[in-house]
């Protein structure tokens, strides 16, 4: 069952809320293991009374967990299945093939690099 653009929006932004909150509260983290539901009602996740919600907080090794379209695949699934999967990381996981040296080197060094392209900060 694909979800329309709306309910795919929502999807992701308390999906988002969910990892973001797990990695900066601890008594979070904890709650999404002892209540799922809850811990995920609160990021916006409402969930199905009779839906089994399934969390996981260890990545395995070459799993592409930190990709958010396998995710919005899993949230699918669970519409259609009611088993609820949701991949959140106990630490934020970061694919370092994506930096440049020069990325890197900025993180090392605590250098600073500009979002914006209006090139007033080069």
């Amino acid at each position: 069952m694909a979800l329309d653009p709306r309910a795919r929006a929502e999807f992701v932004n308390g999906y988002t809320r969910a990892l973001i909150t797990a990695w900066s509260s601890e008594t979070f983290a904890a709650k999404l293991g002892s209540d799922p539901r809850t811990a995920l009602a609160e990021a916006g996740l409402t969930l199905p009374d009779d839906a089994e919600i399934i969390v996981v907080r260890t990545v395995p090794e070459g799993q592409q967990d930190g990709n958010l379209e396998v995710q919005v695949g899993l949230y699918e699934t669970g519409l259609a299945t009611g088993r609820y999967e949701f991949h959140i990381p106990e630490t934020p996981q970061i694919d370092m093939a994506e930096l440049s040296e020069g990325d890197l080197a900025d993180v090392a060094a605590g250098g600073t690099s500009c979002c914006c392209p209006c090139s007033c900060c080069t």
